[in-house]
């Protein structure tokens, strides 16, 4: 998909047919729902990895076009809680879709329906707005088994349309891009054309910090790691100031060898220096994240940075510290300290 997709969206004043609205991206846990939302968007807002419940937050994404806006929520997987964290996290999807004008539902296409997508198509369905059946990932299978499942799936439920796409390759991103804005009632846009997110950038960067760590981790390790922002501090010039302060980013340009070439291709004049805290719940699964003698940090940190660097558009000096919060997924007192 073209990172230039949200560009050049006209004057939504001007568009008498112009609609805008609320949009639900839901499915069971490792359904592509945060892959989905960043292809819509054409830009990274939430994070992704291979385990379930890694989506913790309800993430709003902006998706600007001519004819429409479409404010993208995308909610943590609903599934059996086991803890306190996992009962909030259902709650956060329940109170989603009670203020939403439609919804999305994610089916993936190589995996067979089962009771946990009725589950959640029948919760789906007490919204009363209209749902899209969307089979993500459909690059998995051949174009004979995709018929196959289309089939399936519109016997499934009663949707309102059903698209397939695959966000990673960006296939019928546009189409369904187009099915959701029709679904919209008629409204300004909610949102100024430059948007493409109401994530702070605190928040975005604990969460690629957190899908750093994610990374190549197994068991209940990924449940328990959450991750907070200690402090973050611009160097400009010799001048420190809270990135708050500062204000925006400047906007990261590229020349045609991916240097970057702001001012005439001089050397960044800032620097973001982060600090972090990434909390576990046991001191063995401490000593997972620091690695041997400190290698698996480095590599997240390396990773997390990068992405960091990216969204910021300045030099990243980031420093993380690995700490112990016992069991801080039963404990509410905890829940409340790491943002749930």
């Amino acid at each position: 998909m073209s990172m230039n997709e949200n560009e050049g969206v006209g004057n939504a004043a001007e568009n008498v047919d112009f609609r805008a609205g609320f949009v639900a991206i839901v499915g069971r846990p490792n359904a592509g729902k945060s892959t989905l939302t960043n292809a819509l968007v054409g830009q990274k807002i939430a994070i992704t990895a291979n385990q379930p419940e890694t989506t913790r937050k309800v993430i709003r994404g902006i998706v600007n076009r001519d004819f429409g806006q479409l404010v993208l929520v995308d909610t943590p997987g609903l599934h059996r809680p086991r803890t306190l964290l996992g009962e909030r996290l259902n709650d956060m999807v329940h109170e989603t879709l009670a203020d939403v004008d439609a919804v999305a539902l994610c089916l993936p296409a190589d995996e067979a329906l089962g009771p946990g997508d009725e589950f959640l198509l029948n919760i789906v369905r007490k919204a009363r707005v209209p749902v899209v059946g969307v089979v993500t990932k459909k690059d998995k299978i051949s174009r004979q088994a995709l018929a196959t499942k289309l089939v399936e799936v519109n016997q499934f439920g009663d949707f309102a349309q059903i698209v397939p796409v695959s966000a990673r390759e960006g296939s019928q991103i546009s189409d369904l891009v187009a099915v959701l804005v029709e679904l919209m009632p008629l409204s300004p846009a909610l949102y100024p054309s430059t948007a493409i997110t109401d994530e702070s950038q605190e928040d975005l960067i604990a969460e690629f910090i957190r899908e750093a760590a994610l990374e190549g981790v197994r068991d209940e390790l990924p449940h328990s790691i959450a991750v907070t922002i200690d402090e973050i501090v611009t160097s400009n010039r010799g001048e420190l100031q809270t990135l708050r302060q500062a204000g925006a980013a400047y906007s990261r340009q590229t020349n045609k060898n991916g240097r970057n070439a702001e001012s005439a291709g001089k050397k960044r004049r800032s620097t973001t220096r982060i600090h972090a805290s990434i909390y576990v719940e046991r001191d063995s699964q401490k000593g997972i994240i620091i690695g041997h003698k400190g290698s698996r940090l480095r590599d997240v940190g390396r990773a997390a940075r990068a992405e960091i660097e990216h969204l910021l558009g300045t030099h990243v000096f980031l420093d993380l510290h690995v700490k112990v919060a016992k069991n801080w997924q039963r404990n509410p007192k905890l829940l409340g300290k790491l943002g749930f």
